[in-house]
C-alpha cells in the first residue's frame, strides 16, 4: 500500500477506484482528488512505476490525499481489503483489446468473474453503500444494425451476435444486475448500484502507457493505413465519463439506473479532417482519402480487425443522451475539441512523434475547456 498527498481524515468518506491507472480510471482519480473524500485506487502492481507515476504525480495540487493498493481481477481475496472502509465503489478495471483475441474467453472470464469478485467484496463490507460500474454502449445497442429511433437506457443488443469485446461487457453488467438482485431476493443486505454506458472514449490521455482508445486518432495522425474505412463513432469524452462516475455516485436517482454517456457522432472521415484542420500546418498529414468498400472488403478476409468492424461498415447508431443530461447534469465537451485534445495530449506525451514545426496546444485554451465544462452538482 502507497499513501500520496495530505494525510488521511478518517471523517471524509473513502472511495475506491478500480483499475487506477488506466485511461478512464486516472480522470476518475484527478477528478475525486479535487473533492473532500478519501480516495484509494487499485493497481495491478505497485512497483510498475511506468503505470503509477502520473497517479502519485497528482497529488501536489490536491485537496485530498490519494491511497494505491494492489489487486487482481481474478484474485477475489484482494478485494475484501481493497474495499474495506469504503463507502463508495468505482469498479471501471475491464480488459479491453487491442485487437480481437483468438479465444472469446480471454476477454469474457476476467470482465464477467472480474466483477463478480469486486461485487461479492462489496457484498460483505458493511460500509459500501454504492457501486458505480463501467459498461459501454455496447452493452445497449448492436452497431451491425441500423435503427430509425436512438438507442437508450432500456434497450440491450442480441448477445449471440456481438464480438468478443463487446459480449464482455454485456455480459459483465447483466451478472451485476442479477448479482444485486440476488442479494435482494434473499433478503439480504445490499449496496446500490449504478451503471455507466459510454461511447467510444476519447479525450486528453494522462495515463503514462498506451491505450486503445488512443488507436483510431494514431492511426489517423500517422496515416497507418492511409485510406479510411467508412466507420462511424458515437464519441464520449473522457473528462464526461470521469464526472458521470462521480455524479452517479451520489445522485439520490441513480440508483437502479443505465446512464449513456456520448457527445454525439462522427464519422471517421470527419474525424481526419477535424485532425487535419488542427495539424496541417503544425507538420502532421492525417489520412484523407475513403477506402472503396470492395477493397475493405477483401482486405478484412486477412485481417482479424477489419473483419471485426466489417459489419458495421456504413452504420450510424444514435444514443440518447437525456439522462446524462438531465439526471446527472454532464453537458458534455464538443466533439472537435475532446479530438484535438486528444491529440495534443498524445503528441506531448510521446505517443506520436512531434513534428518539428509543433507548436502545441495554447495554455490559454487548455484552461477554458477546463473552466466550460464542469459538471452541474
Amino acid at each position: 500500500m502507497e499513501s500520496s498527498g495530505e494525510h488521511h481524515d478518517e471523517t471524509r468518506e473513502r472511495v475506491l477506484v478500480t483499475g487506477a491507472s488506466g485511461f478512464v480510471a486516472s480522470h476518475v482519480v484527478q477528478q475525486l482528488l479535487q473533492t473532500e473524500y478519501n480516495v484509494r485506487g487499485t493497481v495491478r502492481s505497485l512497483s510498475n512505476e511506468t503505470k503509477v507515476k502520473h497517479l502519485k504525480s497528482m497529488c501536489g495540487n490536491s485537496r485530498s490525499p490519494l491511497e494505491l493498493v494492489e489487486a487482481d481481477l481474478m484474485n477475489q481475496e484482494s478485494w475484501i481489503s481493497a474495499v474495506k472502509d469504503c463507502r463508495y465503489v468505482l469498479h471501471i478495471a475491464s480488459p479491453f483489446p487491442v485487437s480481437s483475441p483468438k479465444d472469446e474467453s480471454e476477454l469474457i472470464i476476467p470482465a464477467v468473474d472480474g466483477t463478480k469478485n469486486v461485487l461479492e467484496a462489496c457484498a460483505k463490507t458493511p460500509t459500501v453503500k454504492r457501486v458505480v460500474l463501467t459498461s459501454s454502449v455496447v452493452a445497449v445497442a448492436d452497431f451491425s444494425k441500423v435503427s430509425e429511433k436512438a438507442a437508450c437506457e432500456s434497450d440491450w443488443p442480441d448477445v449471440d451476435v456481438l464480438d468478443p469485446y463487446s459480449k464482455s461487457k454485456m455480459l459483465a453488467e447483466k451478472a451485476a444486475w442479477s448479482f444485486v438482485e440476488e442479494l435482494k431476493s434473499r433478503g439480504d443486505p445490499t449496496f446500490e448500484l449504478a451503471v455507466i454506458n459510454p461511447g467510444y472514449v476519447m479525450g486528453p490521455v494522462i495515463s503514462g502507457t498506451s491505450c486503445t482508445s488512443m488507436e483510431v486518432v494514431k492511426r489517423l495522425m500517422c496515416r497507418d493505413p492511409p485510406l479510411i474505412p467508412k466507420m462511424n463513432f458515437s464519441v464520449a469524452d473522457v473528462r464526461d465519463v470521469a464526472a458521470s462516475h462521480i455524479a452517479a455516485m451520489t445522485h439520490p436517482e441513480a440508483p437502479g439506473q443505465r446512464f449513456i454517456v456520448t457527445s454525439g457522432n462522427i464519422w471517421m472521415s470527419d474525424m481526419s479532417q477535424v485532425l487535419n484542420e488542427e495539424f496541417h500546418d503544425q507538420g502532421y498529414r492525417p489520412a484523407q482519402m475513403k477506402v472503396p468498400h470492395f477493397f475493405f472488403k477483401m482486405f478484412a478476409k486477412f485481417d482479424s480487425t477489419a473483419n471485426r468492424i466489417a459489419p458495421m461498415w456504413g452504420k450510424e447508431t444514435v444514443f440518447d443522451n437525456s439522462k446524462m443530461k438531465n439526471i446527472l447534469k454532464i453537458e458534455p465537451h464538443p466533439l472537435k475539441q475532446t479530438i484535438v485534445d486528444m491529440a495534443y495530449s498524445m503528441i506531448d506525451g510521446g505517443f506520436l512523434k512531434k513534428s518539428p514545426r509543433y507548436k502545441g496546444q495554447s495554455a490559454t485554451a487548455v484552461s477554458t475547456d477546463a473552466d466550460d465544462h464542469k459538471s452541474n452538482p
